[in-house]
């Protein structure tokens, strides 16, 4: 089927469309949400709602020409994401110690000038974990940012805050990412020693 067929079969709520389109879409969705939740119950839950609400956006797929059908579910499901996360209050209004360089040539590239990672030895798991292991903000700063390459405008709208607040949790975020992905590299070069 192809992608328009595809989605005009599932907006009529078509099963057989419905099931491809969740053979297709949720393995993305789902990888997209273990970046940004804290854990994987987190990530599962976040993944079958926030599928559950891209379903529900469909029809307003036709009206936006100007995405694809991949961009338009990826910014449907991290625009649900953020907004999950950032309901969960006990959890997002979490403060960082680590104070931000005002550096306005400041490059956010987590292995330039680093001694301790090897980046060939940086596997996905230590990478993810890692990125979990970062409170909220900075995650889905990072996430937005780095990752889903997001314009810090676009990011300050998402989050609702400022450029200069992007900024400055971006550094923050870059710079405990590298301690955890220290710290996550040393426990896995451990445990495979054991």
């Amino acid at each position: 089927m192809f992608q328009a067929d595809l989605i005009a079969s599932c907006i009529k709520n078509n099963k057989v469309a419905k099931k491809q389109f969740f053979d297709t879409y949720f393995g993305k969705i789902s990888h997209v949400a273990l970046r940004y939740s804290k854990n994987s119950s987190q990530s599962e839950h976040i993944a079958m709602q926030g599928f559950a609400h891209v379903f529900s956006k469909l029809n307003q797929f036709k009206s936006q020409s100007s995405l694809t059908i991949n961009e338009f579910i990826k910014h449907e499901f991290i625009s649900f994401a953020v907004n999950y996360i950032k309901e969960i209050r006990s959890e997002y209004y979490v403060a960082s110690t680590v104070k931000a360089i005002d550096d306005p040539d400041k490059t956010y590239d987590l292995f330039l000038d680093s001694k301790f990672i090897d980046v060939k030895n940086v596997n996905k798991d230590v990478l993810i974990k890692s990125l979990q292991s970062l409170v909220p903000s900075q995650r889905m700063t990072f996430n937005l940012v780095v990752i889903d390459n997001y314009s810090l405008l676009q990011t300050s709208e998402f989050l609702d805050t400022n450029e200069q607040s992007i900024k400055s949790t971006l550094e923050k975020a870059r710079f405990n990412l590298q301690k955890n992905i220290e710290t996550n590299l040393k426990l896995s070069n451990y445990e495979s020693a054991v």
